[in-house]
């Protein structure tokens, strides 16, 4: 073959592949990461799908890395840093070196869903040994805490009920409750506040200064022994104080991550407490020190059976059901 004829079959290859990407540009169709053809509709359909899962995992683990994300979606780390850089501008996440970071978490509320899916597994075990000291005939009271959501599971778990009163402002409570044999479910009245999905408001305390709680179970974004139980917001601090006025017992449901912080409002002072519900990765010095102060601390994963120190103590249904 002469060499003119090669270079000639080198023009016609060059214009042909010239030509192929006038048609691909015109069909908005380009080459993926995976070699196959897709379109620019499809491949930002993909890339906003990934970005919804990493903002989510950046929510649950407060911090993500690009060479975890890339392995697990099967893309390179550049279309990841792409990405990352799309959820900062929403703010919904915050870059640093290899990777990503939760906004700051001071910011007054976090979503219920996505509160929900925090600390699943200790959140299903308090609410778990809350619901344990329960007696049926009781008047009860349950915040709008997604603690609180796994207690009323659990409630439900437990069987038939005769006759148990629950009184709430979560509206996923309520609605969770609503129907079961046996279980009667009161609401304050109020106003809807989307984010907590609950009632608050004064109105509530024409149902609340009428009616007599046995036992007051409150979820908190925040528990010290200086401050006591606290909220992110003023709003749903002022219903959970309106609870505490009217209930006997006050049992605080608490994970290990609110131990030790601080939130906005205090709606219940560490000395109105009777007793808390948490999990086994919470203080033992700030566990010892309620219990000095003759507050029952219930651990739900490996059931603290140590009666609170003689004086005031949970009712007798506490330390009964703890022993069981």
């Amino acid at each position: 073959m002469s060499s003119l004829t090669v270079r000639l079959l080198l023009v016609y290859c060059f214009n042909i592949r010239k030509h192929l990407k006038v048609v691909v540009r015109m069909h908005g169709i380009a080459e993926g990461e995976s070699g196959q053809m897709e379109t620019s509709e499809h491949r930002d359909v993909f890339a906003r799908e990934r970005q919804q899962h990493i903002a989510r995992s950046v929510e649950e683990h407060g911090r993500v890395r690009v060479t975890d994300l890339a392995e697990r979606f099967a893309v390179s780390e550049v279309t990841i840093r792409k990405d990352l850089r799309v959820l900062e501008t929403e703010g919904r996440v915050i870059r640093a070196h290899g990777g990503a970071l939760a906004p700051s978490r001071s910011r007054p509320e976090r979503a219920f869903e996505v509160r929900e899916r925090l600390q699943r597994t200790e959140k299903e075990r308090i609410g778990a040994a809350a619901a344990a000291l329960v007696i049926d005939g009781e008047s009860i009271a349950l915040d709008a805490s997604t603690t609180a959501l796994s207690m009323a599971r659990s409630l439900k778990a437990r069987g038939a009920w005769v006759h148990l009163t629950v009184i709430t402002n979560g509206l996923r409570i309520a609605s969770e409750l609503a129907g079961h044999h046996g279980i009667t479910v009161a609401m304050p009245g109020g106003f809807v506040r989307a984010e907590a999905l609950s009632v608050v408001g004064p109105l509530g305390s024409g149902l609340l200064e009428k009616v007599n709680i046995q036992k007051a179970f409150m979820g908190s974004a925040g528990f010290t022994l200086d401050t006591g139980l606290s909220d992110a917001t003023d709003e749903e601090a002022q219903i959970k104080r309106l609870i505490v006025a009217a209930a006997s017992e006050v049992i605080a449901l608490v994970d290990h991550t609110k131990w030790g912080r601080t939130a906005f409002a205090t709606f219940c002072p560490t000395d109105r407490l009777t007793a808390v519900v948490t999990d086994g990765e919470a203080p033992a010095e700030m566990a010892e020190a309620l219990r000095g102060r003759q507050i029952f601390v219930h651990v739900a994963a490996s059931l603290d059976k140590t009666p609170a120190p003689s004086g005031r103590r949970t009712s007798e249904s506490i330390a009964g059901d703890a022993a069981s």
